[in-house]
């Protein structure tokens, strides 16, 4: 079975007409284009994708699609959800149509304890063989995972890692130091700051900005690797300098709006944007793109 241990793994954009439904064709393109330029896995359904707008059955449709259009890249699914009945069957899914493995939030709205928060990724993790990547995002789900927690899942179930995003950045240190002594990989959801995780000892980054700059991350991490400095730096100031320009928007529809600027079909929003937003959201696309051409990077083919 194929295995994210390393690298640039791109929290895929999911493209859709303004009833929800996948733009199939501009899907396609999306993953050609990630796959085309460097990144060496997939996540699908995470939060760069949206999930929390589409149905189990429509999650379940979009898994096995993805990993058709990814291969060979490996495939990691978000099953997450308030239920874990939900979440185990999308995981019994994701075994059956060829993911490598899932990733799980905590679930949401809901305080949920420590004992029961293991308890819960347990329940989920014993529906597959896949091994499970813990998914911290504190400020998405209000449920942050202790690092006791992640310590006790490891000697009870199959672990693909830890990824950890939101505010938090000093929590990287423990969970590297928690990766290095029950070997497994920690990823970073800071792609804008992947030099410094990277220096702590991520094993690579779960990035939204490998939809639109999978070419840089790429650049970056291979310049890294090699211990080129000089470029890794150079690289660095472009990626956070496409920071600057697409967070004047919201997360995820900052996203959204580089792709549309790369020349790919980011298709319609999926939740209500006002027309201020909008007119915001016109200016930072046409601000990026202005910025890929001056760098000479093309757009999409």
């Amino acid at each position: 079975m194929l295995k994210i241990n390393r690298g640039i793994v791109a929290a895929l954009w999911i493209p859709t007409d303004p009833e929800g439904r996948v733009l199939d064709g501009a899907l396609a393109r999306q993953i050609g284009f990630i796959r085309a330029n460097g990144a060496d896995a997939i996540l699908a359904l995470g939060s760069t994708g949206e999930f929390v707008h589409f149905s189990e059955a429509d999650r379940a449709a979009l898994l096995a699609r993805v990993v058709e259009l990814a291969a060979p890249l490996p495939v990691m699914a978000n099953v997450s959800d308030v239920s874990p009945r939900v979440a185990r069957r999308l995981a019994q899914l994701a075994e059956k149509v060829g993911c490598a493995s899932i990733a799980v939030l905590p679930p949401w709205y809901f305080a949920v304890g420590q004992e029961d928060l293991l308890a819960f990724f347990l329940r989920v993790a014993e529906a597959t063989t896949l091994p499970t990547l813990l998914y911290n995002f504190p400020e998405r789900t209000g449920n942050r995972i202790a690092i006791e927690t992640i310590a006790a899942f490891t000697e009870r179930a199959p672990m693909a890692g830890v990824k950890q995003s939101g505010a938090e950045f000093t929590y990287h240190q423990e969970l590297i130091a928690l990766g290095r002594q029950r070997n497994f990989p920690v990823f970073t959801g800071a792609d804008l700051r992947l030099p410094e995780t990277l220096g702590l000892g991520c094993a690579g980054t779960i990035s939204g900005l490998a939809n639109l700059t999978p070419d840089l991350l790429r650049d970056l991490f291979q310049a890294w690797t090699a211990g080129h400095t000089d470029r890794v730096a150079a690289v660095d100031r472009r990626i956070k300098r496409v920071g600057e320009i697409i967070c004047q928007l919201p997360f995820p529809i900052d996203v959204s709006a580089g792709v549309l600027a790369r020349g790919l079909e980011p298709g319609a929003h999926k939740s209500v944007v006002s027309a201020a937003t909008q007119q915001r959201y016109d200016r930072v696309a046409a601000e990026m793109r202005a910025q890929f051409a001056e760098w000479g990077l093309a757009p999409a083919a």
